[in-house]
């Protein structure tokens, strides 16, 4: 039911825009029926369970006093006896119910226990690691390299095929293509949230598998295509990659992506809320400051999937200038889906169907990969 009312909640104005109310009610109504009538049957469960053991007990009195009761009068019982026995019979009653209230309680729990060992028995990011000792990143090998990478997802067709391609240390690579093409998936490979099936990602020369994913992610800084806004204030979201970092460096980095209006649009400035989820900014502003929090870790090889897909025009060409000036200092590997925010890479991988399909500069790729030049077009960068 929590689920139900969390899913009409959170989607609240797509709901109503598609007119989905009443079934999203309906839906929701559904889950409290159910757990209405679960609740009604341990209700009825207990009802009975409680004045059965009573009646238990008084039944075990009546018959104990009964029979010792008879044998007093016959005098094969003294009269100290049936006390004592009596007496056993109370004795004996407190832990008999508190052994079925205990075992009440343990089905109840077994029930959480359950749900939380589906969750425990998931394997541990770390459990998977096999680190070597001798491993050490190079700035004299590429930054980012695939070696002929397939990776499928499970019970599923491959997503990259053979995919092969070099980032070197100091410049800006774009991936490119249709949706579906692949290219979300090749910067997972890269922070091993997924293990490659086949061939080698390295990260400055090193499998990727063979450092500790802290390390490994200690040289990345990612910004994901929907990268989420925690609830708390701004300097909260900030200070996530960075706890140490001066309100001066905050201030920076929020210039650096045209951000300083929203710490003055409250006189509560970087402590000002976000709401939760960042409710209160607007789509754009959580992206934006979203790549601010990876700014700030200044890391040596920055992964921004699509960085712009929520800006105005605006905003995409301060966020174009910002980039401009981190890649002067880092390594970046974008996606885009906007050509115009990558027609100065130093190189462009174009992949489709899973496999890079062609590589190279703008004005190169317009010539000689028929995709790219479509795309292109599509967006009237060529004629």
């Amino acid at each position: 039911m929590t689920a139900a009312v969390e899913r009409a909640i959170t989607a609240a104005r797509t709901i109503r825009a598609s007119n989905a109310q009443e079934r999203e009610s309906a839906g929701v109504a559904a889950a409290a029926r159910a757990a209405f009538t679960s609740g009604l049957r341990v209700a009825r469960l207990r009802a009975l369970v409680g004045p059965a053991a009573t009646a238990a007990v008084q039944g075990a009195f009546l018959v104990v006093v009964g029979i010792g009761g008879t044998r007093v009068a016959t005098g094969s019982l003294t009269i100290g006896d049936l006390v004592a026995f009596v007496l056993f019979l109370f004795f004996l009653v407190m832990p008999l119910g508190q052994a079925i209230n205990a075992y009440t309680q343990l089905q109840t729990g077994l029930g959480a226990l359950q749900r939380m060992e589906e969750v425990l028995d998931l394997p541990d990011e770390e459990a998977a690691d096999r680190p070597r000792s001798d491993t050490e990143v190079s700035r004299l090998a590429p930054a980012v390299e695939f070696d002929r990478v397939t990776f499928a997802y499970p019970d599923g067709e491959p997503v990259l095929r053979e995919v092969s391609f070099r980032v070197p240390y100091g410049t800006r690579t774009a991936l490119v293509g249709p949706s579906g093409a692949g290219k979300s998936t090749t910067l997972a490979l890269v922070e091993r949230f997924y293990e490659v099936g086949t061939g080698t990602v390295r990260v400055g020369g090193v499998d990727v598998r063979e450092l500790p994913r802290t390390e490994l992610r200690r040289q990345l800084g990612y910004v994901e295509q929907e990268a989420p806004v925690l609830a708390g204030t701004i300097r909260d979201n900030l200070r996530l990659t960075v706890p140490d970092a001066t309100d001066a460096q905050l201030h920076t980095v929020l210039a650096a992506v045209n951000l300083t209006d929203i710490v003055g649009r409250s006189p509560l400035g970087l402590d000002a809320q976000v709401g939760e989820g960042g409710v209160l900014l607007s789509g754009g502003e959580r992206q934006r400051l979203a790549i601010a929090r990876t700014l700030l870790a200044a890391p040596p090889i920055l992964l921004l999937d699509e960085p712009t897909s929520n800006l105005d025009a605006r905003n995409e060409a301060a966020l174009r200038a910002a980039i401009d000036t981190v890649a002067a200092r880092h390594t970046l590997l974008i996606i885009a889906h906007r050509l115009s925010t990558v027609v100065d890479a130093d190189q462009i991988v174009v992949l489709d169907g899973g496999r890079v399909v062609a590589t190279g500069r703008h004005d190169e790729l317009t010539g000689t990969s028929p995709l790219y030049r479509e795309l292109a077009a599509h967006q009237l960068l060529v004629a």
